[in-house]
């Protein structure tokens, strides 16, 4: 009989920067298209705090029943230059802070309708356990918005290296309600659905005779194919200054070769953003 297992460390690493990639930049995503609708000049930091109920890799369950935290600093210029410094703690892995990504950007519109908006950037991992396959991620998105801003996909896709390579594509789809708009505040309902494509390496163990004896040897291959369907169900708060989210995530993992029988999983997620204009 065979049996199989996926590389949990590089599974874990390679979806820690999945999930980092799409947390991030669809949270900013919103807030982005609010000011890429305006003609002014502008500078500031956004600095923000996402809080995960639990912790799942490709949608699947890492068999730890965990919280997670993910902290970030951005800073965005009229000009397109971005810049970024996020990371991921974990509430029971050792050790639990993962990483440090610090990134480099540039973000902008196509065409006088501003519908199509796109961004390329370089981002450097730094592990605290020494991990080095893939430390380095140079990515490229581009969106598509309706003229009212209410319905759009955008097509995300990374090329991961260091060690070793990978490359993954997230795609995600939206449709944006403003449930209540003042001139200090909006409540936003914004629900989206992602998919999430990249190379994994897999092992498959066999058992083979050499030699008259039964031994077990483990076979090595890549896949590139869909991981995870993932479905958000997000409430924000904006104000001048403050954002607040509240969203509910289900994950439907698409099984791989070596896998069967993956349940779906969800958990809840909380963040909160505030803003300081350079400017003033």
């Amino acid at each position: 009989m065979a049996t199989s297992f996926c590389s949990y460390a590089q599974e874990k690493n390679l979806d820690d920067i999945d999930g980092l990639i799409d947390d991030l930049f669809f949270s900013d995503q919103q807030f982005l298209d609010e000011l890429i609708e305006n003609d002014f000049s502008y500078s500031f930091l956004y600095t923000s705090l996402s809080y995960n109920s639990n912790t799942y890799f490709s949608g699947r369950d890492s068999g730890t029943d965990q919280f997670h935290l993910i902290p970030q600093v951005s800073y965005y210029h009229s000009s397109g230059f971005n810049a970024s410094i996020s990371g991921i703690y974990y509430q029971n892995f050792s050790p639990s802070w993962d990483f440090t990504s610090v990134s480099l950007g540039y973000f902008n519109t196509i065409g006088k309708s501003r519908n199509l908006i796109y961004n390329v950037g370089y981002t450097k991992y730094f592990y605290s356990d020494d991990f080095d396959a893939y430390t380095n991620s140079i990515d490229v998105s581009l969106g598509v918005r309706n003229k009212k801003r209410t319905v759009g996909t955008t097509i995300a896709g990374s090329y991961l290296f260091g060690t070793d390579q990978s490359y993954q594509i997230v795609t995600n789809t939206f449709a944006n309600f403003t449930l209540k708009r003042t001139p200090t505040f909006a409540i936003r309902f914004r629900p989206n659905i992602s998919f999430i494509i990249a190379k994994q390496t897999l092992a498959v163990q066999k058992t083979a005779f050499y030699n008259g004896q039964t031994v077990l040897q483990t076979i090595n291959y890549d896949v590139f194919d869909l991981l995870n369907t993932q479905l958000h169900f997000p409430l924000s708060l904006s104000t001048n200054s403050w954002d607040f989210e509240l969203g509910y995530y289900l994950n439907v993992p698409k099984a791989t070769a070596t896998e069967s029988n993956l349940p779906t999983t969800n958990f809840f997620n909380l963040s909160v953003g505030y803003l300081f204009d350079l400017k003033k």
